[in-house]
């Protein structure tokens, strides 16, 4: 571990260290002989201006969904001092509090990672485009807003796979904790996280669940409650019509403790170690590289990329892949960066027959309009979520449990995947996935420099079990837009197209066009003495290290991912601090 510097962020403790920390919402500056111009600059950006003293109880990599939670929870006990790593910047930006701006945050390098996969095999040797949040908030800061817990099933299913701790029994009162909707037995009202349910149901989307009722898909008036399975409008972090992202949730209501303390633009480089145990972590930030010291748990929580990405480069991971990249081996964790699980989905587009689709409102004049609703009462088409209502549902009658999600849009988009421009015809889409995959992939490492974007490979539909929930899914999608409720909205199929109607065509098609839904996770699994990490989500093979974001799924839920990772976080919170 290399030695304290002066400009270390974490040299020993000293008497005064505490009051030097008092500084409005974030840490002091350790600068007094600062102009106060400097200062006030420095606190802006969320660093100090010179050194200061004292090592910190607790560091949180990366303030994404998970690093949010961990940091206001942790900081919660006024005797724990937490310092929040984030690579990215403030979630100032317009474009992440207006809820229509989610599309204008999907390729920014602003707010966005932009990695890609590798080309796979599975999709016609594509790369496909991977968002990943880079911002205070990650990327709830920019998705799509839908808060979709999963099954039951899902968490009693990692606890039969050994990880004890995790049935749904258990985390149940994890996610009642961070949630603010209603009070019933499975819902909770008054926790940070605001959740909304869509304030006025389009006409295309309330013929949408009409039609689903035809085929037997009953409405569910709450699919994150008692049962999965159904048709529904979707629930959404947002709220009085803005996006409500974990900061806005989780951190903006923490900022003001004197021992918590936000680093923005800080390029996390390695985990420092020393007999044993993990000590620190080493940053960039303008330039400099520090070091900033944990007595106790340091916490990962850069996502299923950056956390296994961090742990390789800092000779945590597979013991091969370190010594090929010319990294120190510090413990031999064979499982990071494997298990790498996401959901890829189809679509099918139908043109509609009236300009009265989200295409219309989207464009000028009538765009004008709508901003004008949303900057005066948050209103209007600004403050929707891309997707409007969806559906759980099975493929076959013999499956216990949907294996199918879909979600529902009185839009249509001119770019691959489920979302992208509008186009400029009419049009409304189903989007629809398998809930759990089966294909397995990897993220390695490609070079020791941290800078360096990892290979990400899901191997999309490379399961045979997969493949032919594709189809299935595409086929059932149909059946919703060929309802009788739909059909005087519904002019043609534009996507796949009529032409397309073997089990080859629509395989092929899904191939071609399919897509991330950003939904990456299991990179970093917990589970028995085989995984990366015990239950109570430490590293095996070094001490002071846990992981709490998505990469520790052992199997992805069937739903969204967001809420699951903060109930992750939100655990983790309860494990450090001694509860369950």
């Amino acid at each position: 571990m290399a030695a304290a510097r002066p400009g270390d962020v974490g040299q020993p403790r000293r008497a005064a260290s505490r009051h030097a920390l008092r500084d409005g919402d974030r840490a002091a500056p350790h600068g007094a002989h600062l102009r106060r111009g400097q200062r006030a600059d420095a606190r802006r950006r969320g660093v100090t201006a010179g050194p200061f003293e004292g090592d910190w109880d607790h560091i949180v990599v990366g303030a994404g969904s998970a690093g949010c939670v961990l940091a206001n929870r942790l900081s919660d006990d006024p005797k724990r001092r937490v310092l929040l790593l984030e690579a990215g910047g403030e979630a100032r930006h317009p474009y992440l509090h207006v809820p229509a701006g989610f599309l204008k945050t999907f390729r920014d390098p602003r707010f966005n990672w932009n990695f890609s996969t590798e080309p796979g095999p599975g999709v016609d040797g594509r790369s496909i485009h991977t968002p990943r949040g880079r911002v205070l908030g990650g990327s709830s800061a920019i998705n799509g807003h839908l808060w979709v817990r999963g099954s039951a099933r899902d968490f009693d299913d990692w606890a039969q796979a050994g990880c004890r701790g995790w049935s749904f029994t258990d985390v149940l009162p994890h996610f009642r904790a961070i949630e603010d909707y209603r009070n019933d037995a499975y819902r909770a009202a008054g926790g940070p996280q605001h959740v909304s349910d869509i304030p006025q149901t389009h006409p295309i989307v309330a013929a949408f669940l009409d039609g689903a009722a035809e085929l037997g898909l009953a409405r569910n008036p709450d699919y994150n409650g008692a049962r999965q399975e159904g048709a529904f409008t979707y629930q959404r972090t947002i709220r009085n019509g803005a996006r409500f992202s974990a900061a806005s949730a989780f951190l903006a209501p923490a900022r003001g403790r004197a021992n918590l303390r936000v680093v923005t633009g800080a390029t996390v480089l390695r985990i420092e170690t020393a007999q044993g145990r993990a000590t620190g972590i080493t940053f960039e930030r303008d330039g400099r590289t520090l070091t900033a010291r944990a007595g106790g748990d340091i916490l990962l929580a850069a996502g299923a990329i950056g956390t296994p990405h961090l742990l390789q480069v800092s000779g945590l991971g597979p013991a091969a892949l370190s010594q090929a990249l010319g990294v120190a081996v510090v413990a031999d964790n064979p499982g990071v960066g494997e298990n790498l699980q996401d959901h890829y989905a189809m679509r099918v587009v139908h043109r509609v027959t009236r300009p009265v689709t989200l295409n219309e409102q989207a464009r000028p004049p009538r765009l004008w309009w709508e901003m004008a609703r949303w900057l005066v009462a948050r209103k209007g088409m600004l403050a929707f979520s891309p997707a409007h209502a969806g559906a759980f549902a099975r493929s076959r009658e013999t499956l216990e449990e949907p294996d199918l999600q879909f979600v529902f849009t009185p839009a249509s988009y001119a770019e691959e995947g489920v979302t992208g421009r509008l186009q400029d015809t009419p049009g409304m889409t189903i989007g629809v996935w398998q809930c759990r995959p089966e294909s397995r992939g990897f993220v390695r490492a490609r070079s020791a420099d941290p800078r360096q974007a990892p290979a990400i490979q899901p191997n999309y539909l490379m399961a045979e079990e997969d493949r032919a929930a594709a189809v299935a899914g595409l086929r059932l999608s149909r059946r919703l837009l060929g309802t009788g409720a739909l059909a005087p909205w519904s002019a043609e199929e534009t996507a796949p197209g009529p032409q397309k109607e073997s089990e080859d065509d629509l395989l092929a098609y899904a191939r071609a066009r399919g897509s991330t839904v950003y939904h990456l996770c299991g990179t970093c699994r917990m589970g028995g003495d085989d995984a990366p990490l015990a239950p109570d989500l430490r590293l095996r093979g070094i001490a002071g290290l846990r992981v709490a974001d998505a990469s520790v799924m052992p199997r992805i839920v069937s739903a969204n991912t967001n809420a699951t990772t903060m109930m992750i976080a939100e655990k983790a919170a309860a494990l450090v601090r001694g509860g369950a």
